[in-house]
């Protein structure tokens, strides 16, 4: 049950990563969920926290307050891109409600 939870939650996740949200943040939810069962899970679970620690470190010594913000922004910018790209590509979803305000 753990194993399907966790994949259903990893592949909610994945649907929406093009899209702007949370996406990331919910595929590691759902590797917490795998790595409440799974050894190999809670492994790659500690070792991406490790690394996500390691890069907030760097970014905390080695840049300035004004090039964290920048980075920031950048990454916001390139999923705005990567939403704005992919409604090009492929149109709005059907899913959308009709109430949701879009750019025509």
């Amino acid at each position: 049950m753990v194993a399907l939870i966790g994949a259903g939650v990893i592949a909610a996740g994945i649907v929406l990563l093009p899209l702007p949200g949370p996406g990331w943040l919910i595929i590691f939810i759902g590797l917490g969920i795998w790595a409440s069962e799974f050894r190999w899970a809670a492994r790659l679970l500690r070792w991406l926290r490790a690394r996500f620690s390691l890069w907030s470190r760097w970014m905390s010594r080695r840049s300035p307050l004004t090039r964290r913000v920048v980075t920031g922004l950048l990454i916001v910018c390139l999923a705005g891109a990567a939403t704005a790209g992919y409604l090009a590509w492929r149109g709005v979803p059907t899913w959308v409600p009709n109430w949701v305000p879009l750019l025509d």
